[in-house]
């Protein structure tokens, strides 16, 4: 448990702030990030298949960039969405 006590003459905002920096150096913050986004670990099947699928992709990708489609399928993409960057 994490206790920090007001000292004399101490502004709210550096309280909290001495508060937020000891929680950061506990390992409580991390400790919930694991919890709240746990992933139930993949059997070797499924791990395969998404490596199958990643590599399957990666020289879809690749063919597409060599041929000159991807840059039109980027482009088609961003003026649908123009949130979307192009990396």
């Amino acid at each position: 448990m994490v206790e920090v006590k007001k000292k004399d003459a101490e502004s709210f905002e550096s309280l909290m702030r001495r508060f937020t920096k000891k929680i950061i150096q506990s390992g409580k913050v991390i400790q919930v990030k694991k919890i709240k986004f746990y992933q139930k670990p993949l059997n070797k099947r499924a791990q395969k298949q998404r490596a199958l699928m990643r590599e399957f992709m990666k020289k879809q990708r690749e063919y597409l960039r060599k041929i000159g489609k991807l840059d039109e399928l980027l482009d088609n993409n961003k003026k649908k969405n123009p949130l979307l960057k192009r990396r």
